[in-house]
């Protein structure tokens, strides 16, 4: 079938199609993520069915979609040209999705990632929220250092990413979300402040906080400046308050051990840097639940950050 007749097939009232919406969908997720096994996680299907869907696509098309290599996976001149009438079709749905249907009736898995600041913090708030707005949907949550979060937005393995921001990549749309001052706290039974005596724990090696705070430390302390990195905040702060190191972090994670007295602020001379935050999320293709959702986690934290102290 040359370019001509299948394109205008595609409109042609009179054209018989067994070719479903779902396997116009499944081909675009196979295309963007450049495999049958991604799409199939994005789509929450067996990896069979995704197969056997676009097996079907073609066979109804007559015409191969994919040119399928050692490792790799190419489209065809005819895939090129349906994928850009998927892309609109798939805006159409999201457009009706968002004027026209009921919220309550969105279905589908919704993969949202969060630093663990955000998950101690008013996260809980946000996924309230969301079930009470898109109850039928199911949410797969992830808690991680934000790099991590980043590198699995940027390869679609999350939907919306909770995270220091923003991500400096053009595909992604950043939402500006309340920071977080950060505090100095020491061991209640440690009255040990001086950072060249006893160490400093400080968020994972792999994050903005750390490099910063290390550089500041540094040049204040010296070469006696000892560092622990942790990726898991709740054990810093136990550490802490053991007495093994001082630390700064948010009022938000410190609130519990603060108020059964087991550790104090104290100010060694600075402060780092608050933490920044965004809700992130890939523009393309286009998503009003992952929209709406950026926008409600906006909301959430703003209220949060309202009523409790920084």
């Amino acid at each position: 079938m040359n370019d001509t007749l299948w394109i205008c097939s595609l409109f042609d009232p009179f054209y018989e199609w067994a070719m479903t919406f779902d396997q116009i969908k499944t081909f675009l997720w196979v295309a963007r993520l450049d495999g049958f096994r991604r799409a199939a996680e994005r789509l929450n299907l067996s990896q069979p069915a995704v197969s056997t869907r676009i097996a079907n696509l073609e066979k109804e098309l007559r015409v191969p979609l994919f040119e399928r290599g050692p490792g790799e996976l190419i489209l065809t001149k005819h895939g090129t040209l349906l994928l850009s009438y998927a892309e609109q079709m798939l805006f159409v749905e999201e457009e009706i999705k968002q004027r026209v249907a009921n919220p309550s009736e969105t279905e589908g898995l919704f993969r949202v990632g969060a630093s663990e600041t955000i998950a101690q913090a008013w996260l809980p708030d946000f996924l309230k929220e969301l079930s009470e707005e898109y109850p039928r949907v199911n949410v797969d949550l992830t808690v991680d250092i934000s790099l991590n979060l980043r590198s699995a937005l940027l390869e679609r393995k999350l939907d919306l990413a909770l995270l220091m921001g923003p991500v400096s990549e053009f595909s992604v749309q950043n939402v500006e979300l309340p920071s977080f001052d950060l505090h100095w706290y020491r061991a209640t039974a440690n009255p040990e402040t001086d950072l060249s005596q006893i160490p400093v724990i400080s968020y994972s090696s792999k994050t903005r906080p750390y490099r910063e705070l290390m550089s500041e430390l540094s040049r204040r302390v010296g070469p006696r400046l000892r560092v622990y990195a942790s990726a898991s905040l709740s054990a810093s702060l136990k550490m802490i308050a053991a007495g093994i190191a001082v630390g700064p972090y948010p009022r938000a994670l410190a609130n519990d051990l603060l108020a059964s007295g087991k550790i104090v602020e104290f100010d060694p001379g600075f402060r780092p840097q608050p933490l920044s935050f965004t809700a992130s999320y890939l523009s393309e293709p286009r998503s009003f639940l992952i929209e709406n959702s950026a926008e409600m986690a906006r909301a959430v934290a703003v209220d949060w950050d309202k009523i409790h102290p920084k």
